[in-house]
This record gives structure tokens, sequence and C-alpha cells, in this order.
């Protein structure tokens, strides 16, 4: 069940940028759809011993090892059971290839930049940093995330590099 996502250079609207819509718990999130490599259903990984509880282990992919993050773990979500809906979504990041779990995804959407607000400041199990704002699509309020500052930070437990 592997979906490999065609990207694009550009949004079909100039200031519009395309995100991954996707759910952990009750709450919506988004990603700038340019970082992720594909979309896979989930598949129990390697545990890696002494690893903080949120990263789940390591797979191999096509040769690659892939950390896998779980990210209701992350954001100290009520904890869900994995089932048919549970993706893991395979993020390129500064060259390196990330995994992250989620409930499940629900779609690719265009956002207007006018259509993107400031998130307020209070507090969550998030840096508010990694937050580029809401996102206003119709009645849904989506959390975009600045997921190459979000993995790279430095409680992640992982090392991404720049260069």
């Amino acid at each position: 069940m592997s979906a490999v996502l065609e990207k694009t250079n550009e949004a079909t609207v100039p200031g519009a940028s395309e995100y991954l819509t996707f759910r952990l718990g009750n709450e919506e999130y988004g990603i700038d759809i340019l970082k992720v490599q594909e979309i896979r259903g989930y598949e129990p990984p390697t545990r890696v011993a002494n690893a903080p509880a949120f990263i789940k282990g390591v797979s191999n992919l096509r040769g690659t090892i892939v950390p896998i993050i779980d990210m209701r773990l992350r954001f100290a979500c009520p904890s869900a059971e994995y089932n048919q809906l549970t993706v893991a979504i395979i993020l390129n990041l500064h060259d390196r290839v990330v995994g992250m779990v989620v409930d499940s995804v629900s779609d690719v959407i265009e956002l207007a930049d006018e259509q993107v607000r400031p998130a307020p400041e209070v507090e969550s199990a998030i840096d508010a940093r990694c937050i580029r704002g809401l996102g206003a699509v119709g009645e849904r309020m989506l959390i975009l995330l600045d997921i190459e500052r979000l993995m790279s930070g430095p409680d992640m437990g992982l090392v991404l590099s720049a260069g």
C-alpha cells in the first residue's frame, strides 16, 4: 500500500502552497507537500534501544534505514490504536529520510497566503516555532507545521544536517 506522491515545483495559484493534511486524534494538521516522499501503510518498525518513547524504531525502506516517529506520542495525544487507517508519512528533510506515524491522511489542499493566519500563543505540546500558522478551509482549521524545524529540534533525538 505504497502511494508515491507526484510533486510539483509550483502551486497552481501564485502565492499558494500545497499541504498534505493528516489527523492526530481530533486535530487536523498540514505539512508542505514538497517534503513528502510517500505514504505507506503502518508496519511495526524494529525497536531501537534507549530511544525516546516517541521514536518507534527504524524501518528498511528499499535499502534506506528510516527512523519512525509516532507523532501521537510526540504531541502527547491520547494513545490511539494502530488500525487500517494508520499510516507512515515518509519525509525527505535535508536529504535525510524520516517516517512519521499519524492516525490517517486526509487529502492534499492548496492554501492561498490569505487563508493562513498566525497561530495564537498558547501552551502546547508543540513548540510555537514549529507552527507555520493556522489554515482556514471552509469550516476546517488546520495546524500547519514547519516539519523540518519540528523534526530537527534537539528534543527529537534525530540528527538532520543542513549540508
